[in-house]
């Protein structure tokens, strides 16, 4: 599974997360960052979409909102 590095977060210190990938096979978007945390967060979004044992709530900065177009042009 090949996938493309999209973009990291500007503001970042270090070149760490959060950042945007995609899967070059299916056009997937793979988000890396911090796991939400906030439990009245969390309680929403469960209550719309339950939150599988498997899954994470991931907090993407708004100032990533150029990266994250950029992976959904780069999949259509």
């Amino acid at each position: 599974m090949p996938l493309t590095f999209i973009g990291i977060d500007p503001d970042t210190p270090g070149g760490n997360c959060p950042s945007v990938w995609v899967d070059e096979a299916t056009g997937d978007l793979l988000f890396q960052g911090g796991e939400e945390l906030d439990e009245t967060n969390r309680t929403q979004i469960d209550a719309r979409s339950p939150i599988l044992p498997h899954e994470r709530i991931v907090r993407i900065p708004s100032r990533m909102r150029r990266i994250v177009r950029e992976a959904l042009d780069n999949t259509a």
